[in-house]
């Protein structure tokens, strides 16, 4: 039966995907997930969190141990990497090093089979997607990191597959070419309209690139949602704490009124907050980022909390304060140079506002 190539469908379906090596140990539990077409997915997490395992099970490398993986429609558990037509890209680039740029490029189209006019047409297109027409007769340890990595995406795009790997492929650059190159593969694969699954885990790098971010822990998805979904609406505490900066204050919920709580904290003070995944009586963890603490404490309706300043550090264009407050040593806030009173000094109290709008009551994770 074919299958069903219509926008809607998903592109790439995980169906209660499970993983282990041992037997016991699962390294990706119970994982359903559909990847849009033409989406610009990441699989984001820390070391060991199951998103490597996830790409390598659907580019073929890895066989789940129980489940199904769709490939518009079609289960591929058993089929072989070379049957997929799905374009790879390593962090080590895995270009052949006896071979020029363009004989790298050609060989997935020999492969294939395709005839030469086609193969040379295909080789000159690719090399100017990633602008490195002048370098086809070059050999890969004559070009710098950046121009290496580039000819690895024209390789894994030269045979037109619409669904393209790429596993930590930025790792090794430098962090001003790093972020030159997320630009770029994020301009390609918007113009070509291909679909893209991307492991890091680097949070920066996948808030810049993705249509959606996939946060991994345990072999779970925690969350899965576009960038600022992600970052203002973190759905647990491992999110808030693993995407961005986070301040965290621990106490126990007094109160829950639809959307809003009240929270007491372990010092005494009881602030409002955004009723996340926790009910009244049980424990806490109240979310806030540095950049959402006001420093004057006067807006409408925000909690307020005396601080003492600890340390100020200035990054240019704003000032990074860590202060002192609800008993708390580390509590850090992120402030414009233009708000800021330039005659604050370590040991002063200031009074601090945390509007109720961007506080979230989480859980308190689990200790290990």
């Amino acid at each position: 039966m074919e299958a069903v190539h219509n926008s809607q469908a998903p592109h790439v379906s995980f169906r209660n995907v499970q993983k282990t090596y041992d037997g016991e140990t699962l390294i990706v539990r119970d994982l359903n997930l559909d990847i849009r077409r033409g989406e610009f997915l990441t699989l984001l997490g820390p070391s060991g969190s199951g998103k490597t395992t996830c790409l390598m099970m659907l580019a073929g490398f890895e066989t789940p141990t129980g489940g199904e993986i769709r490939l518009d429609g079609e289960v591929i558990n058993r089929v072989p990497p070379y049957r997929r037509n799905i374009g790879m890209v390593f962090q080590n680039y895995a270009l052949f090093p006896h071979m020029t740029v363009a004989d790298n490029l050609r060989f997935p189209l020999r492969v294939r089979k395709l005839a030469a006019n086609e193969v040379e047409a295909r080789v000159k297109r690719a090399l100017g997607m990633v602008q490195l027409e002048a370098f086809g007769s070059r050999y890969p340890q004559q070009l710098s990191g950046g121009q290496q990595q580039r000819i690895a995406l024209a390789r894994a795009l030269v045979f037109d597959p619409q669904l393209v790997l790429m596993d930590e492929p930025l790792g090794a650059l430098d962090k001003n070419l790093r972020e030159r190159m997320q630009l770029e593969i994020k301009h390609i694969q918007q113009n070509l309209g291909i679909t893209v699954v991307f492991v890091t885990h680097d949070q920066s790098e996948a808030l810049t690139m993705s249509d959606r971010i996939a946060v991994f822990n345990h072999g779970v998805i925690q969350q899965i949602d576009a960038p600022e979904a992600l970052y203002e609406y973190p759905t647990n505490s491992f999110v808030a704490d693993f995407i961005g900066e986070n301040n965290a204050l621990d106490g126990t919920v007094v109160a829950v009124a639809g959307e809003e709580c009240d929270v007491r904290l372990d010092c005494g003070t009881v602030l409002r907050a955004r009723t996340g995944n926790v009910g009244a009586g049980g424990r806490a963890r109240i979310a806030v980022r540095p950049e959402r603490v006001q420093l004057a404490g006067e807006g409408e309706g925000a909690n307020r909390l005396d601080a003492t300043v600890r340390e100020l550090i200035y990054l240019g264009d704003q000032i990074r304060l860590r202060v002192e407050l609800a008993g708390k040593h580390e509590f850090t806030i992120k402030a414009p140079i233009s708000q800021l009173d330039r005659s604050l000094r370590p040991g002063d109290a200031i009074r601090v506002g945390l509007d109720p709008a961007h506080t979230r009551a989480l859980d308190v994770p689990a200790a290990h």
